[in-house]
């Protein structure tokens, strides 16, 4: 290990908080969240850096060890991994919408399936009788079918030339770089959504600043033109929503005028306004200006209809290997009662509805019930009842005995995982199998835990969703010790 005291300006070898500087040598072995790669020292000892990928070797300056580990920033390469690749954006990896564009994609996969067992076998100490391998993603560019923008008057900009100061006030339209809530770094070409994206994108930076229209300032909160979403599906339907900063009708009908004028391929155009504080959608009031409410998108046999506020995967075409994946796991012989938690606008409900007797789904969020009973509306299905609310109050056994004890369970919580109630209420209903998919292997590890005391983990298989990110998501089959 090396170990060499590092000097500040003044010569104190401190760092500017005080904590004296090392380096240490360090071989990295593994990704961990927020596009960080660990490594160890000959030591043994474990550091945390963003840049490095698995398999390099460098040089990193270190403050003072925390929580049993140090994070540092890399000093200077001593051999690169075999697996480093070239990025193909031009914004990597100031953007930090993707994190791992410089690992090779199978690179990718291998770590992310080993983040997958670690969390399993080290948090939940358990460790399933059948592994089934990970399922990796194809196209790994350009798979997003939706994406959220922010425009902004201060400009991202890495290095700031004397005299130049003003440069970073600039109206830019793309994503908060990490860390920066008030600067956004300009987007011209994305990697991760569905053309024409970015022709949408471009096109409509460039009518805003035609317009001399102002674009929000996120320190003084004011500026018309606040953030953009943009919806493309595999049918060739776009969505934009357009969100305001101010009320201004008649500078907003100019430029949705244009906008429409210039981008006839947009099949449904929405606009708000937003003055408060932070910038989710979900409470604002959503105004149609012209085309359809929805833009449909197919999964399988399936057509959904999505609004603005519609929650839909965002991965079309590997949404649809995750379905598969429990379908094969659920195994439905066409008799059985299915409770699906966490339904959302219950896609995986209705991808299923063919092979089950019948299905629940239960949702907090009274919107995407609304969108599951549409859908299932259009497509004829009639064999699925959706109940809105809590899933902590709408599932215990009083509601199952209400609506018949399930077969199978289905659990698709957010990322925090399930609440310890809700844990206790699946021990207590005791349905014969659970299949359980997580997007954080972590909280998921936490969850099968506890439900080890009544379950067997029969089958894991994990699905790589978002390619060049850290995120996964992991699917187990769960079956009733009494009934193996």
């Amino acid at each position: 290990m090396v170990s060499t005291e590092m000097r500040d300006k003044s010569g104190s070898g401190r760092s500017r908080k005080g904590e004296p500087e090392v380096q240490l040598e360090v071989f990295f072995h593994g990704i961990a969240d927020k596009g960080q790669c660990v490594g160890r020292t000959a030591a043994g000892e474990t550091v945390f850096v963003v840049g490095p990928v698995p398999g390099d070797r460098a040089l990193v300056r270190v403050g003072r060890k925390r929580k049993g580990f140090y994070r540092g920033m890399v000093a200077s390469y001593l051999e690169r991994s075999s697996d480093r690749v070239e990025p193909p954006c031009s914004h990597f990896p100031t953007c930090g919408g993707c994190k791992w564009q410089h690992l090779a994609y199978p690179a990718q996969l291998a770590q992310k399936e080993r983040v997958v067992r670690d969390a399993i076998v080290r948090i939940g100490k358990l460790l399933p009788q059948e592994w089934l391998p990970m399922l990796g993603a194809d196209p790994v560019f350009f798979y997003r079918n939706k994406m959220e923008y922010t425009f902004s008057n201060r400009r991202w900009l890495e290095a700031l030339l004397p005299g130049h100061e003003e440069d970073r006030f600039s109206p830019v339209l793309g994503f908060h770089p990490p860390g920066a809530f008030d600067k956004v770094i300009d987007i011209h070409h994305c990697h991760l959504q569905m053309e024409p994206a970015n022709a949408v994108r471009n096109t409509i930076r460039t009518i805003a600043l035609k317009q001399g229209l102002t674009f929000y300032d996120a320190r003084m909160h004011q500026g018309l033109l606040r953030t953009l979403l943009v919806r493309v599906t595999t049918l060739g339907e776009i969505m934009v929503a357009l969100i305001f900063g101010e009320d201004n009708p008649d500078v907003t009908r100019s430029f949705l005028g244009e906008v429409q004028e210039a981008l006839p391929r947009i099949t449904s155009l929405y606009a708000s306004v937003n003055t408060k504080v932070n910038d989710s959608l979900y409470d604002l009031d959503m105004e149609l200006v012209y085309g359809d409410p929805t833009v449909r998108e197919k999964l399988g046999e399936f057509t959904y209809r999505i609004g603005p506020k519609s929650f839909f995967q965002t991965n079309t075409l590997q949404a649809l290997t995750l379905y598969e994946v429990v379908r094969r796991f659920a195994d439905l012989k066409g008799t059985e009662r299915v409770y699906d938690l966490y339904t959302g606008l219950g896609s995986i409900a209705l991808y299923l509805a063919p092979w089950a007797d019948r299905i629940l789904g239960i949702e907090e969020v009274e919107a995407a019930v609304e969108d599951a009973r549409m859908n299932a509306r259009d497509n004829g299905v009639t064999n699925v009842d959706f109940l809105a609310g809590d899933v902590r109050a709408l599932f215990r056994p009083e509601a199952v005995a209400q609506w018949g004890k399930p077969d199978l369970i289905i659990t698709d919580p957010p990322r925090a995982g399930m609440h310890p109630e809700v844990v206790a209420a699946l021990m207590a209903v005791g349905a014969p199998r659970i299949i359980y998919v997580s997007c954080d292997p972590a909280t998921q590890a936490r969850d099968l835990q506890f439900l080890s005391a009544n379950y067997h983990i029969l089958r894991m298989q994990a699905v790589d969703m978002f390619p060049h990110t850290h995120h996964i998501e992991n699917v187990a089959l769960l079956v009733a010790k009494d009934k193996e």
